[in-house]
């Protein structure tokens, strides 16, 4: 394995090169192939991996646990009834003792500050499984399952529909403008990213020979997509937009109809989960032949090892 990442925190794709997360999907890769061999070679073995939970999880705490267990490492689940994280005890100090008991911390979230305020003052890396602004383990995920179907990255569109400001949209932004994937967000006026965040993007996907569209056109965005990705159309801590994110976004369905207007015969359709079903996305897309969600969240585990395996230098 490269060292080159030995040290290093993972909180957003931001903070990596294109070459960086190409080592890391190739790691991914490998690491897949060798499980299912059923290749154990125990790389985490003494280690140990503190996960911090302020928001639940099926597919992160899955996913961490079992690919720094599986390496004979300890992993330590930790929720906010189990810490006094920034309430009867500050960020910073819970930050300090984390760094003298762990290797290495995984943070899932509210705000993007506590993951960057539990990596100055740990000394650790620390990894982000979801805050309210990034979801840079999801992205590689999906990176790895667009590779595995097409082959490649550069010269793929993808086209998110739905909430165009949430985190998985944000993070999927970020990756698909450094791997040269051509990335359309499709979504209401009112759930544009920030347009400095966009442009932004922009300037990455020049530097890596990929574009940028962000459109309320769904004929538009989803023309010659490769992919189709969506998401629920609440996100956690927003419930009390329920009503207005369905009246808003109900014209954004993934369903058979918005499938066909790519006029590709080989789109994929992908879900980072968990999926309702009926609102952001019809079962029988969801369910269908173009459906790649069960290798997505499976590439979840084989992504984090690498995150893992990589920056821990194993």
């Amino acid at each position: 394995m490269k060292k080159g990442l030995k040290g290093r925190s993972f909180l957003t794709l931001l903070d990596f090169t294109q070459e960086e997360i190409k080592e890391i999907l190739r790691t991914a890769h490998t690491l897949k192939k060798e499980r299912k061999l059923h290749k154990k070679k125990l790389r985490f073995q003494a280690k140990t991996l503190a996960m911090l939970f302020e928001k639940p999880s099926t597919r992160t705490r899955c996913s961490f646990e079992t690919a720094f267990g599986e390496e004979g490492g300890y992993p330590v689940f930790l929720t906010s009834q189990d810490l006094h994280l920034g309430s009867k005890e500050t960020i910073e100090d819970t930050a300090r003792v984390l760094g003298r008991m762990f290797d290495c911390i995984m943070f899932r979230g509210y705000k993007q500050e506590t993951a960057q305020i539990l990596m100055k003052y740990s000394g650790l890396p620390v990894y982000n499984g979801l805050t309210d602004s990034f979801h840079p383990t999801q992205t590689m995920a999906d990176l790895m399952t667009i590779e595995e179907e097409f082959g490649t990255l550069k010269g793929i569109k993808c086209a998110y529909v739905g909430d165009g400001r949430n985190n998985v949209a944000r993070s999927l932004l970020v990756g698909c403008c450094k791997t040269g994937v051509h990335i359309t967000i499709v979504t209401p006026e009112q759930l544009m990213p920030e347009s400095s965040f966009i442009d932004s993007c922009k300037e990455l996907a020049a530097q890596n020979g990929a574009s940028v569209l962000v459109t309320d056109s769904i004929e538009e965005g989803v023309k010659n997509a490769h992919v189709l990705y969506t998401d629920v159309w609440i996100s956690m801590g927003e419930e009390e937009k329920k009503i207005e994110r369905i009246v808003l976004l109900t014209p954004y369905q993934v369903n058979n109809d918005v499938m066909n207007m790519t006029g590709l015969a080989g789109t994929i359709f992908l879900h980072c989960l968990p999926a309702v079903k009926g609102q952001e996305v019809t079962e029988g897309v969801f369910e269908g032949p173009a459906s790649r969600v069960w290798e997505q969240a499976e590439n979840r585990k084989h992504t984090i090892k690498a995150i893992l395996l990589l920056t821990l230098g194993c």
